[in-house]
């Protein structure tokens, strides 16, 4: 079912009305629009007449069960809220969809991760507009936003009330941990490269669904890298200068955090605000209003009883999903955590993990799952301060054109000796590769752009060769190798620091047969 088409006479009707936000929604209205299914991401236009969620696996999706997430929306007409709708194929595809705000007009429409004509999802990064003639949405245009990226398999965030900030939720190259929030801002007619918030807000844990009040001067944010009620809760920080890259210490909003999974809050005009949480929901996560008059809402919450192992004060339950990386469907794997002082291996039964560590260590994971690739990662829990903790792990299917960084492949500078700590990663691609024996690969070996090209091309050469004589000598046959170095000439990052030349220096491989 496409958008609901409203006439040219209904809207003047719809303007002349002025009714106020708090008006317009209330609790028992919110509650209307929660299914069976997850309900992710609410954004309110600014007009208030219109109301965009994110819901997923729903069997009106574009592709179905298995979509990880389409655009529904909810109109009002003046007088009641209608039922929430689905956005269509013009605004939805088969990858995540989701809505990150509108213009301060109204007439555009604002979607993350670009689109693409076909049902499948657009293998382009970034975000994308769409008009409004009069009755319905234009087919969105995509809009490039310079050495946009990031690993994650949706992309969350909001645009601000005057359009000219979008703070997101992204895993990329140099984040701290997993996901972190970055801003960009418009520059004119174009938008400023993504700049990190630092470290006051980001962790070495997830980061996700930020959002700014009007004044563009406060924060609002998720995170479960700190000491909270739940596995995710919702944090706020005042932004103390121009620079985004100066924040207050982030405070709790403990009066809607729960032992749930909190997420999305956005302020509206009123003070009210929507977000999403897995308590008393109807499916994995509902959205809720938090009415401004009531700072307090605990007595609507029931909190339940956590069923798992028991903790000791000296030891932390870590636990998550592991993910399809496009459909975010939790998907059968073996973990292994490993550190100093100990090793620990689960299994992931219908994506689901858990798994009692002895806390403030550095662990290392390797996920391993049929028909996905090997993932190796870093868990830096010195400073956790949290005795449960929650975390996901996202997977990548084996397909040809699929891209792996492998982030903690390293040389000594200026040099093709591989530091010591590189062989852990490169004995999981190894695995990787015995467990599939079809599968062949090709390396890319990337420097900055600092000295002479020739120089950087022959030395990002030789590291390639470096690691496939690393893999042959492990037992995987030469030919299923190729690879080439491409010096500085493909970056994902600008060059004007030592920190963003640090992401151009980078080893990857590409799935080229499976």
């Amino acid at each position: 079912m496409g958008i609901q088409k409203i006439s040219t006479a209904l809207i003047c009707l719809l303007i002349s009305f002025s009714f106020s936000q708090a008006q317009l929604l209330s609790s028992e209205v919110v509650a209307t629009f929660n299914s069976a299914y997850d309900e992710q991401h609410p954004v309110l236009s600014v007009d208030g007449n219109y109301l965009f969620i994110t819901r997923s696996n729903h069997p009106q999706n574009v592709g179905g069960l298995k979509d990880p997430g389409d655009i529904w929306i909810a109109h009002f007409n003046g007088a009641v809220w209608g039922p929430l709708v689905h956005g269509g194929s013009v605004l939805n595809d088969r990858g995540y969809n989701t809505v990150i705000g509108t213009s301060p007009d109204n007439q555009q429409l604002f979607i993350a991760n670009h689109v693409t004509t076909s049902a499948e999802p657009a293998k382009t990064q970034g975000i994308a507009v769409a008009s409004f003639n009069g009755s319905t949405w234009t087919n969105p245009t995509n809009v490039s936003i310079p050495y946009f990226h990031t690993r994650s398999s949706f992309l969350q965030g909001s645009l601000s009330r005057d359009g000219q900030h979008f703070v997101y939720s992204a895993e990329t190259y140099g984040t701290t941990g997993v996901e972190d929030i970055y801003v960009v801002s418009r520059v004119l007619d174009s938008w400023s490269e993504p700049k990190n918030l630092g470290t006051t807000i980001n962790t070495s844990f997830q980061e996700l669904s930020p959002s700014l009040n009007s004044t563009n001067d406060t924060l609002f944010f998720s995170s479960n890298g700190r000491k909270g009620q739940g596995s995710f809760d919702v944090y706020f920080s005042a932004r103390l200068d121009d620079s985004w890259q100066r924040w207050s210490v982030p405070e709790n909003l403990s009066a809607i955090n729960t032992e749930g999974r909190d997420l999305s809050y956005v302020r509206l005009k009123n003070g009210d605000a929507l977000y999403t949480s897995t308590i008393n929901s109807d499916g994995y996560g509902d959205i809720k209003l938090h009415l401004s008059g009531k700072p307090e809402i605990k007595d609507t919450i029931t909190v339940p009883v956590v069923v798992g192992p028991p903790v000791v004060s000296d030891q932390l339950r870590l636990k998550g999903r592991v993910l399809d990386a496009k459909t975010s469907q939790g998907i059968a794997a073996d973990l292994l955590f490993t550190s100093a002082t100990e090793r620990e291996s689960r299994k992931a039964n219908r994506g689901l993990y858990e798994v009692v560590l002895a806390g403030e260590q550095t662990y290392h994971v390797t996920i391993e799952a049929e028909g996905y690739i090997s993932s190796y990662q870093t868990l830096n829990l010195t400073e956790n301060k949290n005795d449960v903790l929650e975390v996901d792990f996202r997977l990548q299917a084996i397909e040809v054109g699929v891209t792996v960084n492998l982030k903690n492949v390293l040389f000594k500078q200026s040099s093709t000796d591989l530091l010591p700590e590189s062989k852990e990663e490169l004995d999981v691609v190894v695995s990787f590769m015995k467990t599939n024996p079809k599968v062949k690969i090709s390396l890319a070996g990337h420097t900055d752009n600092r000295g002479v090209h020739k120089d950087n091309v022959k030395l990002s050469q030789a590291r390639v060769e470096k690691v496939k004589d690393y893999l042959v000598s492990k037992g995987i046959a030469a030919k299923r190798i190729s690879g080439k170095g491409y010096g500085g000439t493909k970056p994902i990052a600008n060059n004007d620091t030592d920190e963003s030349r640090k992401l151009n220096r980078r080893v990857e491989f590409t799935i080229v047969k499976n």
